[in-house]
């Protein structure tokens, strides 16, 4: 039996909304230097990654770790998923997203933005 586009379209909106009344209020930089990382040493994980901040880092246990991303001022209107390969130790952030990852949802030269984050 098919399931009905109504019931799926009603099971995203749900998703949608629940995503967002989850997500924790933070603040986002960016870095642009990824090799070493507190996680991976000399590995490169690719350029959508990020740093965690004292508060999350939990002596590395968050390394790995995914986070969606989505920009709550000055934004592209964009979200992002980043993997967390590092930790910022008095970055002045929640998330220190790659410089890639940053540009991706807000424009760099804003340097800090406000996000939401889900793990």
């Amino acid at each position: 039996m098919a399931i009905p586009k109504i019931i799926l379209l009603i099971i995203g909106v749900v998703t949608t909304l629940l995503s967002i009344a989850l997500a924790t209020p933070g603040i986002a930089t960016f870095y642009t230097q990824y090799v070493p990382s507190s996680c991976y040493g000399n590995t490169p994980q690719g350029a959508i990654i990020a740093a965690a901040s004292d508060p999350l880092w939990n002596n590395g246990a968050i390394c790995g770790k995914t986070f969606n991303v989505t920009c709550t001022g000055p934004c592209t209107g964009k979200s992002i998923l980043v993997k967390i390969v590092d930790h910022c130790p008095g970055c002045g952030g929640t998330l220190d997203l790659s410089k890639e990852a940053f540009s991706t949802i807000a424009n760099p030269v804003a340097g800090v933005i406000k996000i939401d984050y889900v793990q």
